[in-house]
């Protein structure tokens, strides 16, 4: 089983997306596995940028394992590091005197995600304190501000901020419609009447963002940072097997897609079926956000995660990078989002351009699998984009480098689910015990992941512990998969 954890992040289409789903209200079957051929992504298929992408493919597989995580995208990875952080603590329990054993299972090559790390910061605050009220909003964007904080530490702290590129240039949201700023607007004053630090905001009248970028719209402009998301999470995954040495062996096996999952007839739990053989494993994570449903038929269907393709261009602007910008941007309520690679010397910037999904109405391309193919339609959208928002900077008819298509994992409440595996035929959790699932980011998954597989991990350390699982204070209860996982806070 393959992930796209993040795919094309799309900055604003949460509202967007809740619309969609309660009009159409489509019963759909389970998801595919993920096409052995994919379109080639600037991410991926770049010269030296997947050193991983076929880890594990060949020779003897591993066949045994205390965990068995199914999708080597951030979330499948950060479970892996977070599961190495709790061993070299110690919150594993010993068994008979070895290293744990975890297993990354993929479909394809290593890790196909996308992405740039921007938090909502206060974006829709109004729709989650009607949801879930203040105390539980708060913490939906305490999570994403923290876990920002956190990824740029562990950057910076390991040394890897040239690696992975990370470009500290804050995101831009410009407004096309003049309803935007003043949804936005209360947004913000709501998140700041519930105590949200917000001192770093800075609203841009049309004539200032025309002076500082050549735009003549008006915008909000947030913190945030961009980087190459493969190269974060392949740095990610040789952490976790170096924090692992002595008490955690990690194994990833690329080109290994998942078919089932059956009870194990040896003393483990589960076998994790694969045209290579079986993994028998104590512990199952679904790190397969988009394809949850194909391993977990129930999760099929618009209650469920719903795939969702897409579509991503990389082309060249006309203007050196000093008449560009650092930041990350969106635009369209969302539906559109880019920013510039970092260059050297004179070469004009290559620009990251996704979104486009509104001109496919009335799908938005929801219930897609197929990453093989691009879209023309959104394709013509996002050729027109930027020549139309950036007058001079980008030449217009010039055809992108580069275009590649993905696929997120969309829910209707928008917010992921994290937790044990739950089927409301089965109430009591005995059908799936062992097996836990952090998937369904509706294309904002950077910035959630991270902190889901976090969850997800000390979730299962507790249960091969004995002890009880804690939530932690910063995490929002309305994303567990059970609300009677909800019993303390740490």
């Amino acid at each position: 089983m393959s992930v796209s954890d993040v795919g094309p992040f799309e900055f604003g289409q949460l509202e967007h997306s809740r619309n969609v789903f309660e009009v159409e209200n489509r019963s759909k079957g389970p998801a595919s596995l993920p096409v052995p051929n994919p379109s080639r992504s600037f991410w991926i298929d770049s010269p030296n940028a997947n050193p991983l992408a076929e880890e594990g493919s060949n020779g003897p597989l591993t066949d045994d394992a205390d965990v068995c995580i199914i999708g080597s995208g951030i979330t499948g990875v950060s479970a892996a590091y977070h599961l190495s952080v709790a061993a070299q603590r110690g919150e594993l329990p010993r068994v008979a005197e070895r290293p744990w054993r975890v297993v990354i299972l993929e479909a394809r090559d290593f890790c196909r995600n996308g992405g740039h790390l921007s938090p909502r910061v206060f974006m829709d605050f109004r729709g989650y304190q009607s949801k879930y009220g203040t105390d539980q909003a708060m913490r939906a964007f305490e999570m994403e501000n923290r876990t920002t904080a956190e990824l740029v530490k562990i950057i910076r702290g390991q040394g890897w901020a040239g690696t992975v590129d990370l470009v500290e240039g804050g995101h831009t949201s410009l407004f096309l419609t003049p309803n935007e700023q003043a949804d936005l607007k209360a947004d913000f004053e709501a998140a700041k009447a519930a105590g949200i630090e917000l001192k770093d905001v800075r609203w841009l009248t049309e004539e200032e963002t025309q002076i500082k970028y050549g735009v003549p719209y008006p915008a909000v402009e947030l913190a945030g940072f961009n980087l190459w998301p493969l190269k974060f999470i392949t740095e990610l995954y040789m952490l976790a097997k170096q924090n692992g040495h002595g008490n955690l062996e990690l194994n990833l096996h690329t080109r290994t897609p998942v078919t089932s999952i059956s009870r194990s007839s040896n003393p483990r739990r589960w076998a994790a079926h694969t045209p290579r053989g079986v993994v028998n494993c104590s512990y199952v994570i679904h790190a397969t956000n988009a394809y949850a449903s194909h391993l977990l038929p129930h999760l099929a269907g618009p209650d469920g995660i719903i795939p969702t393709r897409g579509q991503v261009v990389a082309t060249r602007a006309s203007v050196p990078a000093e008449q560009l910008f650092k930041c990350s941007w969106d635009a369209n309520e969302g539906f559109e989002y880019w920013f510039a690679r970092p260059v050297a010397g004179d070469e004009k910037p290559l620009v990251i351009l996704g979104g486009g999904r509104e001109v496919q109405r009335p799908d938005f391309e929801y219930y897609q699998t197929d990453d093989s193919v691009v879209n023309p339609l959104v394709g013509a959208s996002l050729r027109r984009f930027l020549p139309s928002v950036f007058p001079g900077k980008f030449a217009e008819g010039v055809q992108p480098e580069s275009e590649w298509t993905g696929i997120m994992g969309f829910t209707k409440s928008t917010d992921p689910m994290v937790g044990p595996v739950i089927d409301k035929a089965d109430p009591d959790g005995g059908k799936f015990k062992g097996q836990y699932i952090s998937a369904g980011y509706s294309g904002h998954g950077m910035p959630r992941a991270f902190p889901c597989a976090a969850v997800v991990a000390s979730m299962l350390a507790a249960d091969a512990s004995g002890v009880p699982f804690r939530v932690p204070n910063w995490f929002p209860e309305a994303f567990l998969t059970s609300d009677s996982l909800a019993v303390a806070d740490v």
